[in-house]
């Protein structure tokens, strides 16, 4: 796990190979196994593979070739109905999020959190039909990866430990 977690890296650009359906389930299963207060466990998706529906969600970001090119998104929302406390319902999301990106990585698929088309957050509801007791939290694009030897350097652990007490 250590391994796949420091491994697992942005990956923008897909080869146009489609991503079966039955992996597509395995990476949703896997966010929908990160922790959420009470378990009330507050996400739903909509999964994308229209082009038609791809192409007018990328007119909504500034990174709409990485939506036009992968072979599908996720887009992931918040369901509020079911929140109890919006920070710890929020991060249950981000928990949600990680497990994707890992599962994705892990599968042998590539994939990026887009997080910059929430400035259209309302737009990405109605265009994907959802309900306004949803939030849109991000667009997971993903499939199979058409990037090699991505690097990446993390702060070395005294910038960022701030004290032992």
């Amino acid at each position: 796990m250590l391994d796949v977690i420091k491994n697992r890296r942005s990956i923008r650009r897909f080869k146009k190979q489609t991503v079966d359906e039955k992996l597509v389930k395995e990476i949703i299963e896997a966010g929908t196994w990160a922790p959420s207060g009470l378990n009330n466990q507050p996400w739903k998706f909509v999964v994308v593979r229209s082009p038609a529906v791809k192409y007018k969600l990328a007119e909504l970001t500034h990174y709409r070739t990485i939506i036009q090119e992968a072979p599908l998104c996720i887009a992931v929302f918040l369901d509020t109905a079911l929140s109890y406390d919006r920070t710890k319902d929020v991060q249950a999301i981000g928990a949600c999020m990680q497990n994707i990106l890992l599962a994705i990585h892990a599968l042998g698929l590539g994939g990026v959190w887009l997080g910059e088309i929430l400035k259209n957050s309302e737009k990405v509801k109605q265009l994907l039909g959802v309900s306004p007791a949803l939030e849109f939290m991000a667009v997971v694009a993903l499939g199979y990866p058409d990037e090699k030897n991505i690097t990446a350097e993390r702060k070395k652990l005294d910038e960022v430990i701030l004290s032992e007490i």
